[in-house]
């Protein structure tokens, strides 16, 4: 009886054994690199927005934009893009590139997109703003086969940040026409909410404008972080007034305070809470990422640079982080995760 339980276990093994390269061949991903393609000219786009934009769902669709083939028609004085074509937002599923319009049939940009494949971005209008001297770009959402322009708080000027998946969109705006050297849409710049028609001015820590972060996936609809002027007064050491990071929540807007220095800006939150973000230490000459909770603000550090930011918290409280190469082009780098 020994004998043939040992021979038994003994013959299991072996065709586990045997078995087992064919498993792990059967467990090994394999990646394609795939080129979306353009609209016919020489370039496609990611976020407009930078680090942290979702543009990626996990259907599988990718928001971004695209050149078409016609040059743009307010070059070379007021380019959409670099290379004076102009460009649409596209939405890219299972191999096909769908050309989103725009407001005014010339160009549009998408920013970012949510779990049921709605989009948020910018498209100029077909009217210039006495401002800047340029075509008035309106924060757009194309929803399903829907263009919906969300308008402005009163401004010329608004762009669509980051959706989440209840269709609450996050973006910025201006809410006059004032000229304002501290705003890059050149006129006072607030942050807003809108979902179903109804936008909020989220408003400012005092100075006249406010920017709103890239946003985590799925932020809650009560959070938006960024970052705001306090003033419009300007600071001896930078020549810029000083900007703080806020959390936005229920209504009111919080100054998250820095780490010792003049600016600061928040890069998102997750849904327990918890921001994350960059701020100068004291003398501004250094800058490290942070993670705010409960109104504590806790310096995370650099790997031994002067340089560093956030880029991204899961719910879990694990922070990408990575340092600002001290460098002239100021290029960002992938570093670490940290658990705080």
């Amino acid at each position: 009886m020994k004998t043939r339980i040992l021979a038994s276990a003994t013959l299991s093994a072996l065709l586990i054994a045997l078995a087992t390269p064919d498993r792990l061949r059967a467990q090994h991903t394999n990646y394609k690199l795939i080129d979306i393609g353009t609209l016919g000219g020489p370039t496609a786009y990611e976020s407009d927005s930078g680090f942290g934009n979702r543009i990626l769902n996990n259907a599988g669709e990718i928001a971004s934009s695209a050149d078409t083939s016609i040059p743009d028609p307010n070059a070379p004085n007021f380019c959409f893009n670099p290379d004076c074509y102009l460009a649409h937002a596209v939405r890219w599923s299972d191999g096909v590139l769908t050309d989103l319009g725009s407001l005014s049939g010339n160009n549009s940009k998408a920013i970012a997109i949510n779990a049921r494949g709605w989009i948020t971005g910018i498209s100029p209008t077909d009217v210039i703003d006495p401002v800047t001297g340029g075509p008035i770009n309106h924060a757009i959402l194309w929803k399903d086969d829907e263009v919906v322009d969300l308008g402005t708080l009163g401004g010329n000027q608004s762009l669509g940040v980051y959706i989440n998946n209840g269709g609450q969109v996050v973006g910025m705006s201006t809410v006059n026409t004032e000229p304002d050297p501290f705003s890059f849409f050149g006129a006072p710049t607030h942050p807003f909410t809108w979902k179903n028609g109804r936008k909020i001015d989220l408003g400012t820590l005092g100075g006249p404008d406010a920017f709103a972060g890239a946003g985590c996936v799925n932020q809650r609809e009560d959070l938006v972080v960024g970052s705001s002027l306090t003033s419009s007064i300007p600071n001896p050491v930078t020549g810029f007034p000083t900007v703080d990071p806020f959390l936005w929540q229920n209504g009111k807007m919080i100054n998250l305070g820095t780490l010792g220095g003049v600016f600061g800006f928040a890069q998102c939150a997750n849904n327990r809470g918890q921001v994350i973000g960059q701020s100068d230490l004291s003398g501004d000459l250094t800058a490290h990422p942070f993670v705010w909770e409960r109104g504590v603000l806790t310096d995370i550090g650099t790997l031994g640079g002067d340089f560093g930011t956030a880029l991204w918290i899961n719910d879990s409280g694990e922070v990408v982080d990575g340092p600002i190469c001290q460098a002239v082009e100021y290029t960002m780098r992938f570093c670490g995760i940290r658990r705080e």
